[in-house]
């Protein structure tokens, strides 16, 4: 796990005193969605499928701002849509990064080169880009030619002037164990990112191409044949070991949503970014009015083939604070990765 040593320790702290006020549900990261516009059309996503007038809204600052407060989460992933379309999203950034928050900026880096003299690094700040696959497989998963010799100088440029730079990748049942190989190793080796995060792909009920989500046995094969030989080791992956161990088959867990809840132009979304069961205005509301226990591989078809980190990677992290063992396990790689 290539978590930074500063982020584990403040994470773990919270967690703790999460644990010390008894408290059942909390959020270890709130995804802030403030605008569902896009300069791309995935064939993957669905959320540029809502209508031509939500996706001319934007977010105003202190609503975003406020959700990330009322919450009390540590973390904040900011998604969209396109973030870098908010005219407003530096100072979004600022303040939530003032506030000691740790945000990562996700994008698929059309608009980031343009955009980076707004921001200012920050231990407290990351840009989270979107990269599927090498050249030809991301274009095609964008469905755009040359998004990823862009995204790669905007990267390599990112990294100059002294920003955190991560990715984050989803694969389909059309990858490989090659496929996902050369991607990782070019991103760890090659472009020497600080951080990579990996999910399998969930079938958003709106995105256009339905075809091509990997189930569970798949996704589990998959993943423990890219792990072999040492990548799992090597490569930087911005995930607990046990949530490894769940792709890979080697441990499973209930589905946790609720510690990932997703905040948006719509208000809380029940009962997680992936999944639409309605909206409330507030956080307390979506904590306590929501039934959590109908959702997950089990109890709603709909979960049937999800192991996507927004679900899973929680429970892995509880897990992880409620073991001495995997605890050390983790703090291990967690310094390891930051040599």
């Amino acid at each position: 796990m290539a978590m930074p040593l500063r982020q584990s320790i403040k994470v773990a702290t919270y967690l703790i005193e999460q644990k010390l006020r008894k408290r059942e549900k909390f959020p270890l990261i709130v995804e802030l969605e403030p605008l569902f516009a896009c300069n791309l059309a995935c064939e993957g996503c669905g959320k540029i499928q809502h209508p031509a007038g939500v996706l001319k809204q934007r977010m105003p600052v202190a609503q975003a701002v406020g959700a990330v407060l009322e919450s009390g989460a540590p973390m904040v992933s900011i998604a969209g849509g396109e973030p870098l379309m908010h005219p407003q999203i530096d100072e979004i950034v600022r303040q939530l990064v003032a506030k000691k928050k740790y945000v990562f900026l996700c994008t698929n880096a059309m608009l980031m080169r343009k955009k980076l003299e707004k921001f200012t690094p920050s231990p407290y700040f990351a840009f989270a880009v979107h990269i599927d696959g090498l050249r030809e497989r991301h274009d095609e998963s964008v469905a755009k030619e040359g998004v990823f010799d862009e995204a790669v100088a905007a990267m390599k440029e990112a990294k100059q002037r002294g920003f955190r730079v991560t990715t984050n990748s989803t694969f389909f049942n059309t990858d490989t164990p090659q496929t996902i190989i050369e991607v990782l190793n070019f991103l760890n080796d090659d472009l020497k990112v600080d951080e990579m995060m990996i999910s399998p792909a969930y079938a958003y009920e709106k995105a256009p191409d339905q075809e091509h989500f990997l189930g569970v046995e798949q996704t589990r094969e998959l993943f423990k044949k890219s792990f072999a030989g040492g990548n799992r080791a090597r490569w930087r992956l911005n995930h607990s070991p046990l949530f490894l161990d769940f792709l890979e088959g080697k441990a499973d867990f209930s589905c946790t949503a609720w510690a990932i809840p997703n905040y948006s132009l719509f208000g809380w979304q029940r009962p997680c970014y992936l999944m639409s069961d309605g909206y409330v205005p507030t956080y307390r509301e979506l904590i306590e009015e929501t039934d959590w226990d109908k959702y997950g591989r089990g109890k709603d078809p709909r979960c049937a083939n999800c192991m996507a980190h927004c679900g899973y990677e929680p429970t892995a992290v509880l897990a992880t604070m409620g073991s001495l063992k995997e605890s050390l396990r983790a703090a291990r790689e967690t310094i390891g990765g930051n040599r």
